[in-house]
């Protein structure tokens, strides 16, 4: 069986990412994935230098960026795929979720105290470059402090404990995600404006990882279907094979896109592993996907 495209992982471009565009090419490259796509957080800044690597090891690279948006106020990530990355709208996007980021991160740190947790701005700024302070890096400071070595909140992120695999992310999905105790509102657009939005710059939508993002409510996906949606990523390493099964029948159904992607970051995952996507199948039926929506 052949597993060579890997269309959604992170560069240190997303808050949350670790590498270089450059490095992560060459990893894919070492990995043996032909066909690829950085996604960062609303921004395009690694196309550009990643484009050029993927040339010069004659790997096929789309340029994509995972946008944040919502529907019904569920939170959810969409990709656009072959965009027409230099587009001003794309900085004006990456600026405005900046700004709103940059203050939500100083109320984090106020609600991470009434958790019963002290940790400095002079601590987070040590992990991040912009002054944005994701859950992950909360639980990458708390984690290394010595006074919660024994914190029975920390327990089940330590080693062995259940939530262990991916603590960092593990941390921030339990407190920081959207309806958690740390969570902190941010104004997106909506998924037709994002899907409006793609498509005005030459663009596929795709919903990324549904699984993570739908919960229970998977029957809302039909609605997404008629805003426009050209794709959706069934294969995730977030989804179980019932949910693999789901939308990939559900992709089969609406004749959409079905794509696959890790969505690795780096160390705030440490269990997903490039290309690892959870496709059962021969994966040539996404590249015969890719061509016919031009974008290979």
């Amino acid at each position: 069986m052949k597993n060579y495209i890997d269309l959604h992982m992170h560069s240190q471009y997303s808050d949350d990412g670790e590498f270089t565009p450059s490095e992560l090419v060459e990893m894919c490259y070492e990995k043996g994935m032909k066909i690829m796509a950085i996604a960062d957080h609303n921004s395009v800044k690694a196309i550009e230098e990643a484009k050029t690597k993927a040339k010069e090891l004659d790997m096929i690279y789309i340029p994509a960026i995972e946008i944040d948006c919502t529907y019904n106020t569920i939170n959810l990530h969409v990709v656009g795929y072959g965009i027409d990355y230099q587009s001003d709208d794309f900085i004006a996007l990456e600026e405005n979720v900046l700004n709103q980021e940059l203050a939500s991160s100083m109320k984090k740190i106020e609600l991470t105290k009434e958790l019963g947790f002290d940790v400095k701005k002079e601590e987070l700024d040590k992990l991040s470059d912009n002054g944005v302070y994701t859950g992950e890096m909360f639980a990458e400071v708390l984690l290394n402090k010595e006074e919660y070595q024994n914190n029975e909140l920390l327990k089940p992120y330590r080693p062995n404990g259940e939530r262990s695999d991916n603590p960092y992310v593990n941390f921030y999905w339990d407190y920081y995600a959207q309806g958690k105790p740390c969570y902190t509102e941010m104004i997106y657009p909506s998924l037709k404006e994002i899907i409006d939005l793609i498509h005005k710059h030459g663009g596929k939508a795709v919903l990324a990882h549904p699984g993570n993002n739908l919960k229970n409510n998977y029957e809302i996906f039909d609605e997404m279907v008629e805003l426009g949606l050209d794709g959706v990523e069934a294969f995730s390493n977030y989804h179980s094979e019932e949910t693999v099964q789901y939308f990939y029948e559900k992709g089969q159904k609406y004749q959409i896109m079905v794509t696959c992607g890790s969505d690795f970051h780096g160390k705030t995952k440490p269990a997903i592993e490039l290309g690892e996507c959870r496709c059962p199948f021969d994966e040539e039926f996404i590249e015969v996907e890719l061509k016919k929506n031009n974008l290979i």
